[in-house]
């Protein structure tokens, strides 16, 4: 499944410059109503799987107001476990309801012999997880059906046995299994820092072509190591990033991720207004390329 042609050929709303927020409920009554600069939303996945009610009416209402992406938590397309089934066909029938134009998840997994961990544990950058990740990536396109985009994690350890460098095992698993990328410029900058890697340098050594969109988020940096919270402000430098970014990729969707300590609605949309602004500053040489 070649992702990058297919999202290359879809028309706006599908392709372009354009900002989002996390579909969160505190601000399920709000949104609706009151979403002065936000282009699209995305939902994690498992919040809506099988469930009716409250979270399905309110979905369905967005839908009907804005294009939607979904996010995943607990694929684990890491894991030595077979992939899930029925986590497979209950993120089929998301899918079917939404009709998202791509679907996302992380390089890492949340589960091994049977035991949910409800975390994201990174995986070591060896030819042999490689090998694993790709094939039951092809099998996870072939399931859903439609575009697939795995992330980059933040992780604070480095699996033992390691092979390649990150940048070389993202950039070769999005290669050999056609999926796509969703690039969050707030994890790269955590993981710079805490492992000591330029994260200049790790953007320019991935395939930006593969990128389809963004996460950008806050992070805590009040300790020894920075700690990907999702509950903050977004720091100065990863703006700095996100920027040096996009000029490599061009205009791509880019969503704000604030998933701990909610704010006011108010607070949520003016922040994804900074975001805009870096995101637009970029092109605002180039109007053609702008939605």
């Amino acid at each position: 499944m070649d992702i990058s042609r297919q999202v290359d050929l879809m028309k706006w709303p599908y392709s372009g410059l354009a900002f989002g927020v996390g579909l969160r409920r505190p601000h399920f009554d709000e949104i609706g109503d009151n979403h002065e600069g936000v282009d699209f939303l995305e939902i994690i996945s498992e919040n809506f799987m099988r469930f009716g009610g409250r979270p399905r009416h309110v979905l369905d209402r967005m839908i009907e107001r804005f294009p939607i992406v979904l996010h995943g938590v607990s694929l684990s397309i890491g894991s030595l476990d077979p992939l899930n089934e029925d986590y497979l066909h209950a993120l089929k029938d998301v899918v079917g309801r939404v009709r998202p134009p791509w679907f996302s998840d992380h390089l890492s997994y949340s589960s091994n012999f049977g035991v949910e961990y409800h975390d994201l544990i990174p995986l070591p950058f060896t030819e042999e997880a490689l090998e694993h990740v790709v094939r039951r990536v092809e099998r996870v396109q072939e399931t859903v059906g439609i575009p697939f985009l795995l992330e980059n994690p933040s992780y604070y350890v480095q699996m033992p046995g390691g092979e390649m460098t990150e940048a070389e095992f993202i950039s070769e698993v999005v290669r050999r299994s056609g999926c796509g990328l969703l690039l969050d410029v707030n994890n790269v900058f955590v993981n710079g820092t805490n492992q000591g890697y330029d994260p200049y340098r790790f953007i320019d050594s991935i395939p930006t072509d593969r990128v389809v969109q963004y996460h950008i988020a806050g992070h805590d940096d009040s300790g020894d190591f920075l700690i990907d919270t999702h509950g903050r402000r977004i720091k100065p430098e990863v703006y700095d990033l996100y920027v040096y970014a996009l000029s490599k990729t061009g205009p791509k969707w880019t969503l704000l991720e604030w998933d701990n300590d909610i704010p006011p609605l108010k607070t949520l949309l003016a922040e994804n207004g900074h975001v805009r602004k870096a995101g637009e500053g970029v092109f605002s040489q180039r109007p053609a390329a702008v939605r």
